[in-house]
């Protein structure tokens, strides 16, 4: 087992977590609030600085010769184990030493007993630490599955793989680029941290979200027509469209909702004197629009492989539903409890959860 490549991850978080302290940041306000103070927490956001340079970093040891240009790729497996470890780690650290939450211990190491733990005076919050360490190892990961693929095909490499990494890419940036948004989300609202959201960000999001490319970054160019890349794109970007602009908006009214949307769009809410629940644009079209989003992304980049006749491109659309669904269940009984016939107004107004006139 190659050494280099077990110790990789750890290599790549502790230079993410130096740069993510040491490079000058935004410091906002988040939509969850202290326990203890009632104050909204405070968060610092250089997620894209920190990624951008990164994958500099390593774009300029591979130049000099110091490491292959595939190293993330030649040393895959050994990568996972060691992310695998650094996972369990930080669970236990992250869970053992908190109050129980009378669940048990391996529902409390699951699910975490810490909803919003920061670290160094606040300097380092936990959840958006775990989304930057797991984005930027998705990145490095993709460019270097990529790079194999180049390096051993040349000129006939696949363009299959160039736009699945090319996506990829573009997910990991939007969603780095868009990090405040991301403050007003289920994860931050609602899960603590432990071996769900750490294991999962350490280890689950950097090696599985790209399992495209282990599936076909060493196959042959399947030669894909222009109109079925264009087609897997156009899947891809009409996704993000429902994603991102459902949670921009929902953003928008959170943080004034008064405010039109985009500076266009009146919103409408319905309301009880107390509290308001929007009903108008992405939000009067289902009530998880955005996951229908999420889907129709992972979907476009298993077409993007070019090989829709292997098996393992479709774990990543598969996934999205396995874990949406219930997500979907379990947010509208949170929605149901915090906002009583608020909500059930909202469902019959807006009686689709997901997919418009299906489901």
């Amino acid at each position: 087992m190659s050494i280099a490549g077990l110790l990789a991850p750890l290599a790549i978080y502790a230079l993410i977590t130096l740069l993510h302290v040491m490079l000058p940041a935004r410091s906002v306000d988040g939509y969850v609030r202290d326990a203890a103070t009632g104050a909204p927490l405070r968060y610092r956001l250089n997620g894209l600085r920190v990624y951008v340079l990164t994958v500099a970093s390593w774009a300029a040891v591979c130049a000099s010769g110091l490491l292959p240009w595939d190293f993330f790729w030649t040393t895959r497996w050994q990568g996972l184990a060691g992310a695998f470890v650094l996972g369990l780690l930080f669970t236990f650290a992250v869970v053992l030493p908190a109050a129980a939450t009378g669940k048990g211990l391996l529902v409390d190491l699951y699910l975490g007993r810490t909803e919003n733990p920061q670290w160094l005076g606040g300097r380092v919050d936990a959840k958006m630490w775990l989304y930057l360490v797991g984005a930027t190892m998705l990145g490095l990961n993709s460019y270097s599955f990529g790079m194999h693929q180049r390096l051993v095909f040349g000129a006939d490499a696949s363009a299959a793989v160039a736009l699945y990494v090319a996506l990829l890419s573009f997910f990991v940036c939007e969603y780095l680029f868009f990090e405040r948004m991301h403050l007003y989300t289920y994860d931050f609202l609602a899960e603590r941290v432990g071996f769900k959201l750490g294991w999962g960000c350490l280890v689950f999001y950097p090696y599985f979200y790209g399992v495209g490319l282990w599936a076909v970054a060493d196959l042959p160019s399947s030669h894909t027509s222009t109109t079925w890349l264009v087609a897997s794109a156009l899947c891809f970007f009409a996704g993000w469209s429902l994603a991102r602009g459902a949670n921009m908006q929902k953003y928008a009214f959170k943080r004034d909702p008064t405010a039109k949307f985009l500076g266009i769009f009146e919103q409408e809410a319905i309301e009880d004197g107390e509290r308001r629940v929007l009903v108008s644009g992405f939000w009067g079209v289902s009530r998880h629009v955005n996951y229908l989003g999420e889907i129709l992304m992972a979907l476009g980049l298993t077409l993007a492989t070019g090989h829709p006749e292997v098996p393992a491109v479709w774990l990543y659309p598969l996934y999205y539903v396995a874990l949406l669904l219930p997500r979907q269940i379990d947010d509208d009984r949170r929605c149901a409890a915090k906002y009583g016939p608020l909500w059930q107004r909202y469902v019959e107004r807006v009686p689709y959860r997901i997919v418009p006139g299906i489901y």
